[in-house]
């Protein structure tokens, strides 16, 4: 439950509400974090709030993508440079594709939620000849709000990057409408894909919809579920969905798991 020091070695603006930063302990670094998993960052004084990890440098650097949406990540997103937070973690599973043969992969990313996705991509770019076909469909608001635009420009060279928004600016010569109609452009074998989704969870039902229509089995489809986590070991069970506790037996879940639950309503 304590939390160890990090410093903001730096800060970015993404958008006009989601910064990120890299984090280097103080302390003794944490243990590393996988892709997929979660960090709770505490704004001294103010509170903590879970973050998954965007990218892990060096072994022992944290980087987070954070949307200002409340008073904790609102302290997180205004912390200059050479201010301390504290970190707890790592917590939560990944996006292990442990027991399924992968050949292709299809990645769904609904807003920030393409921070979670981030270090599955430089895992592929860093290991490129393992994979097939690699799809990234991504989808925002507006513009605006498309996160890691540089990178989006660099990863196309070496997969298929294809972005949407749901309102064009007079300056946006792209794709308009919502992510699941970037799908049937998307090259792969459903039999050999994997497909892993985040982003809100009205996004998530839909794309899982898409997938399984176009023969991806739900078992080789993760979701990446949020609740409100506070403890993040299942001890206070805030984040409790049914049976699961979504801090220690997700956040990433397999879509054969988790499909009944997200579709119940308000649950």
């Amino acid at each position: 439950m304590a939390p160890s020091r990090y410093r903001i070695g730096w800060r970015r603006r993404e958008t006009a509400d989601t910064v990120t930063v890299g984090l280097d302990p103080v302390d003794e670094a944490l243990a590393v974090f996988e892709p997929g998993q979660f960090a709770m960052l505490y704004a001294f004084g103010v509170g903590e709030v879970p973050i998954s990890v965007s990218a892990s440098r060096g072994g022992t650097q944290l980087v987070h993508t954070i949307r200002d949406v409340g008073a904790v990540s609102h302290a997180l997103c205004a912390a200059p440079e050479g201010e301390v937070l504290g970190v707890r973690g790592p917590f939560g599973t990944t996006w292990s594709a442990a027991g399924v043969d992968v050949s292709d992969l299809v990645l769904v990313a609904g807003g920030v939620g393409l921070a979670p996705l981030r270090p599955v991509v430089h895992q592929v770019l860093g290991d490129r000849h393992r994979f097939g076909r690699v799809s990234l469909l991504l989808g925002a608001r507006s513009p605006d709000l498309l996160l890691y635009t540089d990178e989006l420009v660099e990863w196309s060279k070496f997969v298929d990057v294809q972005v949407t928004v749901d309102h064009a600016t007079a300056s946006w010569s792209g794709n308009v409408g919502v992510v699941t109609e970037l799908l049937p452009r998307a090259r792969f074998d459903p039999a050999a894909t994997l497909a892993l989704v985040c982003g809100p969870e009205v996004m998530m039902r839909f794309a899982a919809r898409a997938l399984l229509a176009a023969g991806v089995a739900p078992g080789r489809i993760r979701v990446s579920l949020e609740r409100n986590m506070k403890c993040a070991y299942g001890h206070c069970g805030h984040c409790q969905l049914a049976h699961e506790f979504v801090c220690k037996d997700g956040a990433v879940f397999p879509y054969d798991r988790v499909r009944p639950l997200l579709e119940v309503k308000e649950l």
